[in-house]
C-alpha cells in the first residue's frame, strides 16, 4: 500500500527538518490543581520570541509548524494538556489549567513576548483560554458544564501578546454538531436508521464517490434540526448521569457506606454512534472551498460513518458537556473571540475539511481585537499540499506567520 493512500496520511509530515542550531529541553509543569502536564521547550540562539503550540488532546510535539518557526529564529514551545491522546474525560476546563501552567513557565524564562498558535481543535482552546485570562479573576469559571468546581479564580494565568489560529475549527462541539448523524433512531444500536433522515440515501441526494452529492435546501434544514435535535437528547441524558454521580458524591460524603462510594466511583460511559455525516464532505456546493472530496478520516464517509473512526465516540457525560455538546461546551470559538484584544492572525487552508470559509469569516467578524488579519492559502486541514508537486500548506503558511511575526514582534536580537 502506498504511503499516499495509508490510513493517517497526511496527518503526520516533516516538510522541513529541525534546524541543527535548535536546542530541545523537556519540561514537566505541575497546575493550579495539583495535575502534572509537560511540554518540549525548543530554543534558537538568541529568541526573544515564543510560540506556544498546544491541543486538548492531541500531541502536538512534532507538529509541522515547529521546524517552519524554528528556521525563522522563533522559539517555540509545544504543550500537551492531562488528556492527551485519552479524551475519555477531557474537560476544557481543566486543560484551561493545563495551558495556564506552560504560560506560567514562558513567563518565567525572560521571553519578551509569548504568542499562542492554535490549530484545529487547539484554536477553541486558545481561544478560551485568551478569554479567560483577559477577565478579573472573580469573573473567570467557576465551574464545569456539569457542576464541576474549576477554580480558575486563583490560577495565575498571564495574557499572551499575540494569537495566531491556522485552521481553527469552531469548536468540538460546533464541530460535532455538524458531523453527527441525526438519522440514527436507537442510541443503542449502531445501524438504527430514519432512512429520511440519512444522508447517504441516494433518494436525500446523495451520489456515490467519487461523484458530487447534492441535498437540496429544504433536506439541509431538515437535516440540521435533526441534528441539533439529536445533541439535545444527548446533552439530557449526559445532564441526568452527571447528576446521578453527584448525588452518589454527595451521599457518601454524609453516610461513609461503601455501596454509596462505589456508586460514586462507578463510571457512566457515553457512546454515540455515527459521527462522520457532515453534508460537506461529500457535497462540495455548501460552503465551497477547494477541498477534496471525503471527510477528514477518507474518502468514503458514507463507510466510515458506520466504523470505529469518528470524534466524540466514547466520553464521560461531564465530558461531553464539556467538550462535545454545542450548547454547553464553554469551548465555543465565537463565543470566546469577543474577549481576545491581542494581536490576532487566522491562517486559513483552502482545502480544509473541517474548518470551512464561512466559519473564518465568522470568526474574523468576532474577534475583540482591532489588530486582526487575515490570510488564505492552498493546502489540506493539517498542512499538507492541495495537489500532488504543489508547496505544503504548512510551508506556505509559515512564511504568512513569519512575517507576521516579524512585523509584530522581535524575533531574534
Amino acid at each position: 500500500m502506498s504511503a499516499s493512500v495509508r490510513l493517517g496520511a497526511g496527518r503526520h509530515m516533516e516538510v522541513r527538518p529541525i534546524p541543527d542550531t535548535a536546542v530541545s529541553t523537556l519540561h514537566e509543569l505541575t497546575t493550579a490543581d495539583g495535575a502534572k502536564v509537560s511540554g518540549v521547550l525548543r530554543m534558537m540562539p538568541g529568541a526573544r520570541t515564543i510560540v506556544c503550540l498546544m491541543h486538548p488532546r492531541q500531541d502536538f510535539t512534532h507538529h509541522v509548524l515547529v521546524p517552519e518557526l524554528l528556521s525563522r529564529g522563533v522559539a517555540v514551545w509545544t504543550q500537551g494538556s492531562r488528556s492527551v491522546n485519552n479524551d475519555l474525560n477531557l474537560l476544557h476546563e481543566q486543560a484551561v489549567l493545563d495551558m495556564a501552567a506552560g504560560q506560567v513557565f514562558l513567563r518565567s524564562g525572560g521571553f519578551e513576548h509569548v504568542v499562542t498558535l492554535g490549530h484545529s481543535g487547539g484554536g477553541p482552546l486558545a481561544a478560551l483560554y485568551h478569554q479567560q485570562a483577559g477577565l478579573p479573576p472573580g469573573q473567570r469559571l467557576s465551574r464545569t458544564p456539569a457542576g464541576r468546581p474549576v477554580d480558575l479564580a486563583s490560577a495565575e494565568m498571564p495574557l499572551p501578546d499575540g494569537a495566531v489560529f491556522m485552521a481553527p475549527h469552531l469548536g468540538q462541539g460546533a464541530l460535532l454538531k455538524r458531523l453527527i448523524d441525526p438519522s440514527v433512531t436507537d442510541e443503542t444500536d449502531p445501524l438504527s436508521r430514519d432512512p429520511e433522515l440519512d444522508p447517504y440515501n441516494p433518494e436525500n441526494g446523495f451520489a456515490h464517490a467519487p461523484a458530487n452529492s447534492s441535498y437540496s435546501a429544504e433536506y439541509v434544514e431538515r437535516y440540521r434540526a435533526a441534528q441539533q435535535a439529536r445533541i439535545a437528547r444527548i446533552d439530557d441524558h449526559a445532564r441526568e448521569l452527571a447528576a446521578d454521580a453527584t448525588a452518589a458524591r454527595n451521599r457518601f460524603k454524609h453516610s461513609g457506606v461503601v455501596d454509596d462510594r462505589r456508586q460514586a466511583l462507578a463510571p457512566s460511559i457515553i457512546t454515540v454512534y455515527r459521527t462522520d455525516a457532515d453534508l460537506r464532505s461529500v457535497d462540495r456546493s455548501l460552503d465551497p472551498n477547494e477541498r477534496p472530496y471525503g471527510s477528514l478520516f477518507g474518502s468514503r464517509p458514507d463507510l466510515i460513518n458506520y466504523g470505529l473512526l469518528g470524534f466524540g465516540r466514547l466520553s464521560t457525560p461531564e465530558a461531553w458537556l464539556s467538550t462535545w455538546s454545542a450548547t454547553s461546551t464553554h469551548a465555543d470559538f465565537l463565543r470566546c473571540a469577543p474577549g481576545m484584544n491581542v494581536a490576532t492572525l487566522l491562517i486559513e487552508l483552502t482545502g480544509d475539511q473541517a474548518a470551512f470559509p464561512g466559519d473564518a469569516l465568522a470568526m474574523m467578524e468576532a474577534f475583540g481585537s482591532a489588530d486582526k488579519t487575515h490570510e488564505r492559502v492552498r493546502g489540506l486541514h493539517f498542512g499538507g499540499p492541495l495537489a500532488p508537486g504543489e508547496p505544503a500548506g504548512s510551508s506556505l503558511a509559515g512564511d504568512v506567520l513569519g512575517a507576521w511575526l516579524a512585523e509584530r514582534f522581535p524575533v531574534a536580537v
